[in-house]
Parts: structure tokens; sequence; C-alpha cells
């Protein structure tokens, strides 16, 4: 027989082999320029939120507007849009090297696209009623477009309420949408939560924002006002607050009496405050975390020990959603649920039951477009995630809707599926003006949607939306605001629906 190699000697060439094809090599590697930017993203982005990915905006939007944003919060000097220095002499040290910005940037402006392509829908739009018609506010000549800010059906079906952002006012209607009274406020209401007072009038718990644009400005108000009144003024119950969005009602220490939960959206500030009612009904202002992009909670007893827990959505850098345990000692704990990239620019959710197991799945919408980065994202839209246990979640369903602020999940016509209904704030107006409102109207399989567009482009841009049984009649109607002015993202567009007009009713037909 021909000479063999011997053990060793076949032990030896293999650990050769495996030293310089493998870690041996890999350990001389030089990193390429692209793998140098993406550790230095995850490095320094990962810090405050998510590290988001170049090809989530284009290669005009990162470098002349959000790159230049960060820059400054790292602490480094921008100069005529895109031009970057380091701090100078006797200033803080930024948090980063000129030298590791450059190739920060460098690496998002080679790897991002020239444009971002819009989504394809899964399933396309219906152009049609469905089970809905439109009813409309009956006004007197309006001086200036509408800014609503706030619709709400009253309960009982005694009309609706809405707030306007142009003359901070707040409007009752009766149930033939004519206007019943109007009150001044100081700033205008975007929330309200409906109560009885202790004479047995119809009561308001409004959440006054105190500027719609983001500012840190403390000119937010929790306050009650009777809405049987006219001449009521309101009672302040909480002031100074940065930019409050949603007030709700809870008992937290279990001490008999009625606490609030504040989401105050802030702008660099801005928190989640637990607002704890005093024996003398005053109340205390108690942190329970304070960052900002608070917009959206939602209480319930989450892990069953029998105290008021609170599942809330953060829609300002870290985006996401976080339970809060109450820890019955007056605190509470945070889990993360689901987190989301900065650039989700996150809405709204709803817990409910799609898949019919008994657990509440996650209903979310993202797009919020107002930012650093105003240009369509094919991101944006609605999803759903399914509850697997344990506090885990899992992306099961997604339509894309360019702009998306806020979905109510429900079985708007009575066949036992559950129905979606959406409102886009920052919609493609000039190539899809219809998903500005969508009707998803539930299929014979789990997550299976038909979606439908009524004709209401013309009638105006919503930004709110509230749902409920407004007639008596056994379903449920859709109140929709208008925000005719303002915020718009796309150049040289000119609105093209009705600007005086605060809100339409779409009334519910499936029972007749």
């Amino acid at each position: 027989m021909p000479n063999q190699p011997n053990k060793w000697t076949r032990i030896s060439a293999a650990l050769f082999l495996l030293l310089s094809g493998g870690w041996l090599q890999s350990g001389c590697h030089t990193p390429t320029p692209e793998e140098k930017g993406k550790k230095l993203a995850d490095k320094y982005c990962s810090g405050c939120h998510l590290p988001v990915s170049p090809d989530l905006l284009d290669k005009a939007t990162w470098t002349q507007h959000v790159l230049p944003a960060m820059a400054l919060k790292l602490g480094i000097r921008v100069w005529s849009g895109n031009h970057y220095y380091p701090p100078m002499p006797g200033e803080k040290p930024a948090l980063i090297s000129i030298k590791e910005w450059t190739a920060l940037v460098a690496y998002y402006q080679t790897q991002a696209p020239e444009k971002l392509m819009p989504a394809k829908p899964p399933v396309p739009l219906q152009h049609d009623w469905s089970i809905f018609s439109l009813q409309t506010p009956v006004m007197k000549d309006s001086l200036e477009p509408a800014a609503t800010t706030l619709v709400a059906f009253l309960p009982d079906g005694n009309g609706l309420l809405t707030s306007d952002g142009n003359n901070n006012t707040l409007t009752r209607w009766n149930r033939d949408r004519q206007v019943v009274n109007t009150w001044k406020l100081p700033s205008p209401a975007v929330n309200v939560l409906f109560a009885k007072d202790s004479s047995g009038q119809q009561a308001g718990v409004l959440t006054e924002i105190g500027n719609m644009r983001a500012v840190d400005v403390p000119a937010g108000i929790v306050t009650r006002l009777s809405l049987d009144d006219p001449h009521s003024q309101q009672k302040d119950l909480m002031p100074f607050l940065k930019r409050p969005v949603q007030t709700l009602t809870a008992d937290f220490d279990k001490d008999g009496l009625e606490d609030m939960l504040v989401c105050a959206f802030g702008h660099n500030q801005g928190g989640l405050y637990w607002l704890k009612q005093l024996p003398d009904h005053t109340f205390k202002n108690l942190p329970i975390w304070e960052v900002p992009g608070a917009l959206q909670a939602i209480i319930g007893d989450f892990n069953r020990d029998g105290y008021t827990d609170i599942m809330a959505l953060f829609a300002a850098g870290d985006e996401g959603i976080w339970l809060f345990e109450n820890d019955e000692k007056g605190g509470f704990t945070s889990k993360n649920i689901l987190r989301f990239p900065p650039l989700n620019g996150s809405t709204s959710f709803q817990l409910t039951d799609f898949n019919g197991d008994g657990q509440p799945d996650i209903l979310y919408t993202c797009g919020d477009n107002a930012d650093f980065s105003m240009v369509l994202k094919p991101y944006h839209g609605l999803y759903v995630y399914l509850n697997e246990g344990n506090n885990k979640y899992r992306e099961t369903w997604h339509y894309p809707v360019n702009g998306c602020t806020k979905a109510v999940a429900a079985d708007f016509n009575h066949d036992g599926k559950m129905d979606i209904a959406a409102i886009a704030f920052f919609a493609d107006f000039q190539n899809n003006p219809a998903e500005k409102f969508i009707f998803f109207e539930g299929g014979n399989k789990p997550l299976s949607f038909t979606p439908h567009a009524p004709p209401i482009e013309k009638e105006g841009r919503w930004i709110c939306m509230d749902v409920k049984d407004s007639d008596g009649d056994g379903d449920l109607d859709i109140v929709l605001g208008n925000y005719a002015r303002g915020f718009i993202i796309l150049d040289d567009y000119k609105p093209d629906w009705k600007e005086y007009q605060p809100f339409i009713v779409l009334q519910n037909n499936s029972k007749r």
C-alpha cells in the first residue's frame, strides 16, 4: 500500500486548515466601511432606542434632516445643514468622536436607498359605503377652518362633544348634530371621560393638551366641567402638565379613593403619571416613568393579583409598549412587551381577542409623520400581534396605511367576526386619499379582512375618531374629527377637502 499520513500528521493538517480558514482568519479580517458603520449605529443608537436600518429612509432624508438632528443630541456641532464639527473648547464633550460620526454618516449615506418604494397592500381597497351612510353637522357659517382635536359620543345617545384647536373651545352637539353650547377653554381638549357629578348632571373630565406643537411648556391641564350647565366653569384637577393627551381613572392603591392616570406626551420631557387622590379630594402627582412620548394607556389586572396594572404605549424615541405591574406597595415594576423603531411614529393600540383563544391580542398602529423624517413610509399602518402567553406577542398581520393614526376593532356588522375601523392623518393624499378612512370587514378566517373605503375623501382630514352606538339601534357608529389645515408633509400640496366642517358621523346601517 502507498504510504499514508499518520494520525498526528492528519490532525496537524486539519488544525492548520481550521486556524487558517476559521477563527484565525476572522480575527485578522479588516471590517468594511459598511460593517464599521453598522457597529457604530448599534453602539450609539441603541442607548436611546432600537438601532435603525438605513433602508428605512431615503438618502436625502437621512443626510439633510435626521442625521443633523441626531448629531446635536450627541454633542456634534452642525453648520449649514450637514457640515459637522466637534465641540468648541470649553463646551461639553461630544458623546462620539468626529471621526466616528463621519463614518456613521457615510454608512447611512451609502446604504440608504435613493427613494422609498410604496408598499403594496395585500388586498386592494373596495371603494364603497359598505355598512355606512354619511351624516354631517348642522352649521352656521364659520370664519376659520376646523381644527378638531376631540370627538366623543356622549353617553346614552345624547349627542357628541368636539373641541377645536384654533379657538380653544369645547362644543356640545345634540343627536341631530346641532350646536347646544360652546365653552371657552385655556387650550384644546384631546380626551374626555364622562361621569355624573354630585347633582346628577353629566360631567366631563377633560385632558387639555396645552399646545399642539412639540414644546415642553407645562400648560396642559386635567380639569372637570359640567356638560349640562352652559355657564359652568372648569375646575382644574391637575395643572402644569407637559402636553397631556389621555386621562384614565382607577383606584390603584385600594384606599377607596379614585385616582387618575395621565399620559403626558411632552416633547423632550414628559411621562406617565399616577395622580393619587388624597382624603381632601386633591391629587398628588406621582411619576411612574418620566420619559417623553407617553401616548396611550390601558388599565386592568393583567397579572390577576387583584390590583390594577397599566399597559402603556410610548411613541417618542424609544417606542414601544410597556407593562407596569402594580407592586401593591404604592409603586409599579415595568416590563417591555413590544419595542418599535423610532421611525414608526406609534399612534395607538388596543387589546382585543382576534383568534378566539381567550387571550387579548394587540392591535397597533403607527404613522405619526410630523418629525424630522416627513416622508411617506411603507411600514406605516396597522399591525396585529397575537398573544402567545407570558407577555409574549408575535406579529401576525400587517396592512400598510400611510400615516395611520388610530384603529378600533369591534364587530361592526354583527356577523360574529372582528372588524377594524382605521383613520390616517398623514395619508398619501395625492395618490391614495381613500386611505384616510378604511373599514376592514372581517372574513371567514382569523385575520382576513376586506378593506372598504367609503367615498368621504372630500369631507375632511381625520385626526381623531370615536366609536359608540350613538342612536340606540344596537350597532356601532363612528364619528371622525376634521383637522383641516397644518401638518401637511407633502410639498406644494393644497388640501381638496372641506375645511370648515368639524366632523362627520358614519351611521352604521347593519341593524336596519
